[in-house]
């Protein structure tokens, strides 16, 4: 949990080979999990919001064996930071109509 906005940026582009100017919010934990780092680029700048626990630990998801990472809808990772369990949270499926009757 050294690295700073630099740092993470470097590791997002090169490790997770993904674009950390795209407007993702990229989510770091140490192995303790109980700090966690989010980094986003927002219009004209990266912003790095940081959480430490004083007690307890985040549940993070599990990322398959083929990844390194997790995609989070905007609504879990709200839980997670939260405190909840997001493996455990399930919400109403998304329902799509084509036509009003």
């Amino acid at each position: 949990m050294r690295k700073g906005i630099n740092g993470l940026s470097v590791d997002v582009q090169s490790v997770l080979e993904a674009n950390p100017l795209s407007g993702h919010v990229f989510v770091f934990y140490n192995r303790s999990r109980n700090k966690v780092k989010c980094l986003y680029y927002d219009r004209n700048g990266f912003a790095l919001w940081y959480k430490v626990l004083e007690r307890g630990r985040f549940t993070i998801p599990r990322a398959t064996k083929s990844s390194q990472t997790v995609q989070l809808e905007i609504r879990e990772l709200q839980w997670l930071l939260a405190g909840l369990d997001i493996e455990k949270l399930q919400p109403h499926r998304a329902v799509n109509y084509e036509a009003i009757y």
